[in-house]
């Protein structure tokens, strides 16, 4: 097994170190191994994807203009 060193700020280290019975190095470990696969997913998603860059930019743009549109009539 390799072995990582990381920075935290010192709060969070504090913080921390109030949990003894925990095991952060597995707590790390999980969460590197559950971002990997997030992106591993999305890579393949995005593989698969016919979809451009420019509809994502335009269907973005119609759903927060839908999205606004439905609060506005909300607040009357």
């Amino acid at each position: 097994m390799t072995t990582m060193t990381l920075a935290v700020p010192v709060e969070l280290k504090e913080k921390m170190d109030s949990f003894p019975e925990m095991n952060w190095s597995e707590v790390a470990r999980q969460a590197f191994m559950q971002k990997v696969e997030d992106m591993e997913f999305l890579r393949k998603f995005k593989a698969k994807s016919k979809i451009t860059e420019a509809d994502t930019l335009r269907l973005g743009k119609e759903v927060s203009k839908s999205v606004s549109d439905r609060l506005r009539r909300l607040a009357k």
